[in-house]
């Protein structure tokens, strides 16, 4: 079966309809997607798929958010060689560097990124959300 998780945090909700769209996308491929907020996420949602979205938006100096996510990833990134991911957020301010550190950290590990990491500006417009959806699809087909 064709199972996907998508982890998030998500402060304002801009993240969450992201991580929807995602959702949305991998779903009309026929993928089994389980959306988990980040707090309910476990270490077996990353070990028990091949195929993971993370998703977090900036946060303080460009950075993930720091009491949920961060501790998260760092407890599942020995998990993520050879496994299918992608990543995706919302950011207001600077160029997205947060961004860019979480798929050279992922990358560093092993895991399969699958496009680079994706950031919308601010409250994702219809272009986001459908950029969001493609890579649902997208990884659904990986």
């Amino acid at each position: 079966m064709n199972k996907i998780n998508v982890i998030f945090w998500s402060g304002t909700g801009n993240t969450e309809r992201m991580a929807e769209a995602i959702v949305n996308g991998a779903k009309k491929e026929g993928a089994e997607v389980n959306l988990i907020p980040v707090s309910a996420a476990s270490v077996d949602d990353v070990k028990n798929v091949e195929k993971i979205a993370f998703g977090c938006p900036a946060m303080g100096a460009e950075e993930l958010e720091e009491n949920e996510m961060r501790p998260f990833m760092d407890s599942v990134n020995p998990l993520l060689a050879g496994k299918k991911i992608i990543l995706f957020g919302s950011y207001e301010w600077a160029d997205g560097e947060w961004m860019k550190s979480w798929q050279s950290e992922v990358e560093d590990i092993g895991a399969n990124l699958l496009a680079d990491g994706f950031a919308a500006y601010d409250n994702p417009d219809e272009d986001a959300i459908d950029e969001c959806e493609s890579l649902g699809k997208d990884l659904a087909r990986a």
